[in-house]
């Protein structure tokens, strides 16, 4: 190609969060010079921002006329994708079913939406229509030593919360055995794993799904039912607080040590839980999270990010963008992202292949997210809401906990401390950061 008409290439904007693992979107760069040596007439430019920083940098961008053409935001940031302004006043991003318009393929390549995987597909519907498509998913799983599990007399992996009461008891009772039964972060994203499990709703509007949510219920009688749950385990010895919120390292290295005989976690981790167990000589096994055995299972959190896509594109850049994401879905590049980085597969194409070619009988951990994402249904609360300053709400109850294990507080007094927490950061993102003009820097922040 001489460089004339590489000056006259459509370009697309591709931005894509970052996140700490090493050279992270490398596979998506080579995706992308794979896609121009198709498209010629096309120059992708991939970008990145750590994924905490993305929704401030491309609203200052945007602000200042350097939209992207389409960008990744982590699952937890889908309300702030939905209320970044152009500098008109105008929402930034469209609708990624309503783009492709019903459409088969786009410049060559088989649109994927029909095909997302039940989690994904239920999460990214939005006031009735697909959002934005998905490229990397998640949730949580929970791993177990199953070596010291037998010692304390129980064959079976408990898979509900009733279950994992009796069997850290049984651990509790194992002569010699560990300090403590379980174990994991405090983190926001197990209340939200535990709500979905139940169904239950976080927000008004279907959980922010048929209108912005405005009323947010941390008192619900699923939410104090995992509370209390947590607050039981950790009152009668069974878990183990590190000390630290968001502390992943500390309940891996628990888990690692054989002082905890349960760990919940992201799926992204099973490879190396199950590393550390044959490092360490015990076997590991891989589970949903349990649920509340008094309550239909539901659904699932997920984690991981979706590619939005700007409005007001003309044609050829818009319908670039939307081929691009194909591609990047597509069933041998979704299942050799999953190689790389542990995303569950995006699309059940990709998790056929890996089936097909024998990835999952090598690999029998990674089939788990599989098949525990497609158990969600599509209930208003089998999913995690969307909604605004979720990091901060989150951080509200994570707080509490912390506060009720480490200095003694009530359980009832302190949680309904956070839900009045709650309803107040809901009710001053409403007010603070939906209206005209630039938002506020606290109204973009992000967390995992």
């Amino acid at each position: 190609m001489t460089e004339p008409s590489r000056s006259d290439r459509i370009v697309i904007d591709a931005l894509f969060s970052g996140y700490t693992f090493p050279n992270f979107l490398a596979p998506i760069q080579r995706r992308a010079e794979e896609f121009e040596r198709l498209h010629p007439e096309y120059k992708i430019n991939v970008g990145s921002h750590y994924f905490q920083n993305l929704a401030e940098e491309i609203s200052k961008a945007t602000l200042a006329g350097r939209p992207p053409t389409m960008a990744s935001y982590y699952s937890g940031a889908s309300q702030l994708a939905r209320d970044t302004l152009t500098a008109d006043g105008r929402p930034l991003y469209t609708s990624v079913e309503k783009a492709i318009g019903g459409r088969a393929e786009i410049l060559g390549h088989p649109v994927v939406l029909d095909d997302i995987v039940a989690a994904g597909r239920h999460f990214y519907t939005i006031d009735g229509t697909f959002a934005a498509l998905p490229v990397t998913l998640s949730t949580m799983h929970m791993y177990t030593n199953t070596t010291l599990l037998r010692a304390a007399g129980i064959d079976e992996v408990p898979r509900t919360w009733q279950e994992i009461e009796r069997a850290c008891a049984a651990v509790a009772a194992l002569p010699g055995g560990p300090p403590h039964a379980i174990s994991w972060a405090n983190d926001g994203k197990f209340f939200q794993q535990a709500l979905a499990h139940q169904g239950a709703l976080l927000v008004d509007q279907d959980n922010g799904r048929t209108g912005r949510a405005t009323k947010i219920d941390l008192r619900s009688p699923e939410m104090m039912a995992y509370v209390m749950w947590w607050y039981r385990l950790f009152r009668d010895g069974h878990y183990l607080h590190t000390g630290k919120l968001e502390d992943w390292a500390g309940s891996s290295q628990a888990f690692a040590e054989q002082r905890v005989v349960f760990r919940f976690s992201s799926s992204f981790e099973s490879p190396y839980m199950v590393k550390a167990g044959r490092e360490n000589g015990f076997e590991v096994a891989v589970t949903p999270t349990p649920h509340n055995g008094d309550v239909p299972f539901a659904g699932n959190w997920i984690g991981g990010d979706a590619m939005w896509l700007a409005d007001g594109l003309d044609e050829a850049t818009r319908d670039g963008a939307l081929a691009f994401m194909q591609y990047l879905n597509s069933p041998r590049n979704a299942a050799e992202w999953h190689k790389v980085y542990g995303s569950a597969p995006v699309t059940g194409a990709a998790a056929a292949l890996l089936e097909r070619e024998g990835w999952y009988d090598e690999h029998p951990y990674h089939r788990v997210a599989t098949e525990q994402l497609d158990l969600t249904t599509g209930a208003p609360g089998a999913q995690a809401a969307v909604l605004g300053h979720f990091a901060q709400i989150q951080h509200e109850m994570m707080f509490a906990l912390e506060d009720m294990m480490a200095r003694g507080a009530d359980p009832a007094e302190r949680w309904e401390r956070a839900a009045v927490a709650a309803e107040a950061l809901l009710e001053d993102y409403g007010a603070s950061c939906t209206g005209p003009g630039p938002r506020a820097a606290h109204c973009l922040l992000i967390d995992s």
